[in-house]
């Protein structure tokens, strides 16, 4: 990933394919090379793929909050000079693409959400705050896959790190604050972009009725399910979620655009 990687001014961003824009936005603990298996196939099938670097270590306090990333993301997009996109986020970064979405829809063609927050208070780890301990971060990193061979210890220790650094762990509970305080309940039956959920059925932090109810709520709104996935399902089961997010793309003609 790292050749297709660029820094300009404020924005770090990583860029691959040409074709329909497909914006991606990472989660809280997530980085950008949770997407390498959608970015890498996609951007072989007609579609440029850009995952920027969202600032949610880096910016102001006052900043660090769901609607100043929705805004963050707009001035990006306005940046890279894309007239519509077709938003892709996962846990917080699908909060942060559907708050987008409420704010800019003129910006937004399609919008693509798995294990989002944005209804369900408890995504944004209600107890994360044990710092400190090793094995309980470990168990917390590992409940986010249905395999939790998948936390590797490389991304146990960075999780680890990341609560044992002070700043950091207070934009975390910032944002968790954030999260429940732009909940999106009364916004999505007026948000009627065509919009692709995909859930994995054994989502421990955003569990399954979390989809079933932004399904509910969203007109416009297709739900797909992976079995045997938990809440980072392009990383989890890469082949499958793209092979729903293909099938979406086809059946809703934005792969024409």
């Amino acid at each position: 990933m790292e050749k297709y990687y660029k820094k300009e001014g404020k924005y770090g961003y990583y860029e691959a394919g040409e074709g329909i824009p497909i914006v991606i936005l990472h989660g809280l603990m997530g980085g950008l090379s949770n997407f390498d298996a959608v970015a890498s196939y996609f951007s072989n099938k007609g579609y440029r793929i850009i995952i920027p670097d969202l600032p949610i270590y880096t910016q102001n306090i006052l900043k660090t909050n769901v609607k100043s990333f929705a805004v963050y993301v707009k001035n990006f997009i306005t940046y890279k000079k894309l007239d519509r996109v077709i938003l892709l986020g996962n846990s917080l970064g699908g909060h942060i693409a559907l708050y987008h979405t409420k704010m800019f829809p003129e910006k937004v063609s399609g919008l693509v959400i798995t294990g989002s927050s944005g209804l369900y208070e408890s995504a944004m780890g209600d107890s994360y705050p044990k710092r400190g301990d090793y094995e309980y971060i470990k168990k917390k990193a590992e409940d986010v896959f249905y395999d939790p061979k998948i936390a590797t210890p490389e991304l146990i220790d960075e999780v680890y790190a990341t609560v044992n650094d002070r700043i950091k762990l207070i934009k975390t509970l910032t944002i968790a604050k954030s999260a429940i305080r732009h909940n999106m309940a009364k916004d999505l039956p007026k948000m009627h972009v065509q919009t692709c959920i995909i859930w994995g059925k054994n989502d421990q932090v955003t569990p399954p009725d979390v989809a079933d109810e932004f399904h509910r709520l969203l007109p416009n709104s297709t739900l797909y399910w992976i079995d045997k996935c938990g809440h980072a399902a392009m990383m989890e089961q890469p082949e499958e979620f793209n092979k729903h997010l293909e099938d979406w793309l086809t059946h809703t003609h934005l792969s024409e655009h």
